[in-house]
């Protein structure tokens, strides 16, 4: 079993940057598939990024490819979303989330709001 914790969501300004973390404990990190998913107010939950475990392989929702970038450190079992160019529209709670063997674990999330 993992444990995640995110952190590093807040308050920017559209066109502006933030770096959300989560790091896990509990477990093997680097034998984690690692996704970033996000909830707006009404809205479904939303798979944003993914990243495998060695990092070699990354993938993008269409609409945060080119802005955003998942990132992981297995050292510091930690994996990272950097954010650019955040738009109104990206405003949502971010949620880290671990899989393997067919199994998932949830972080709480961490808001981020973009004013425009």
């Amino acid at each position: 079993q993992v444990q995640l914790v995110e952190s590093g969501g807040g308050l920017v300004q559209a066109g502006g940057s933030l770096r959300l973390s989560c790091a896990a404990s509990g477990s093997t990190f680097s034998s984690y598939a690692m996704r970033w998913y996000r909830q707006a107010p009404g809205k479904e939950r939303e798979l944003v990024a993914t990243i495998t475990t060695s990092g070699s392989i990354t993938n993008y929702a269409d609409s945060v490819q080119g802005r955003f970038s998942i990132s992981r450190d297995n050292a510091k079992n930690t994996v990272y979303l950097q954010m650019n160019s955040l738009k109104p529209e990206d405003t949502a709670v971010y949620y880290c989330y671990a899989r393997r063997d067919s199994i998932g674990y949830w972080g709480r999330g961490t808001q981020v709001t973009v004013s425009s």
